[in-house]
């Protein structure tokens, strides 16, 4: 019986560490969604999302949210990170392993993984310049988004950004039971639908920032 107890252990740990990483990401699909609509209310006119920024830093939203995310992002990259192959003879025998299945959703797990560690870096990158910068306004982001490295930069993160969490999206719901086998046609059509809207949402947004000028916004 002592001999078994480990395994109980870990096993019990790898439950609580998958539900942890499911919350995680569940919490952070929900913020980069609502970031989303609230950084596009640009489209509407600078003057709604400043009112919103203005909302969101009287209340200390911003100033405490911001870092609290921060500690969420790192903390369900270290969780999804259990299962990343690191090594190069791993990641050898994961491909091989991925190509003779034919599997679509193997190959989602992959793309999710590759765009965690550049959206790692990105996303950090994106958070620290803000957070550090504050108030936000829409005459800053649009500064920053008018200066072409800035804007490179956006342009490849928006997409890595909203591929993972919808990709997430779909995976959480299968793992979980909300999508079943018999309806994943249906999610990875929900999948993608919900990837070229906010996709869209966030090129009309950096189209936004790009004719906004500084007496305008």
């Amino acid at each position: 019986m002592d001999s078994a107890m480990p395994a109980k252990v870990s096993s019990r740990t790898a439950a609580y560490m998958d539900w942890a990483q499911m919350l995680t990401g569940a919490i952070l699909i929900l913020f980069m969604w609502s970031h989303m609509i609230l950084v596009s209310s640009v489209i509407i006119g600078p003057g709604a999302m400043n009112a919103l920024a203005v909302f969101f830093e009287s209340t200390g939203l911003a100033q405490v949210g911001g870092p609290i995310i921060g500690v969420l992002f790192l903390f369900h990259f270290v969780l999804a990170a259990r299962k990343v192959p690191f090594r190069l003879d791993q990641q050898k025998v994961f491909l091989k392993h991925s190509r003779m299945l034919h599997h679509g959703d193997t190959w989602l797990w992959v793309i999710q993984a590759v765009s965690a560690m550049i959206i790692l870096i990105m996303g950090a990158a994106h958070m620290w310049v803000v957070l550090t910068d504050l108030p936000i306004t829409a005459a800053k982001s649009a500064a920053r988004m008018q200066h072409w490295p800035w804007l490179i930069f956006y342009l490849c993160l928006l997409p890595l950004v909203e591929l993972h969490v919808s990709i997430g999206f779909y995976r959480i719901g299968v793992k979980w039971g909300f999508i079943k086998r018999s309806s994943r046609t249906g999610g990875k059509k929900l999948e993608r639908g919900l990837l070229i809207v906010f996709l869209v949402i966030g090129f009309l947004t950096i189209i936004r920032f790009l004719t906004l000028t500084a007496a305008a916004s």
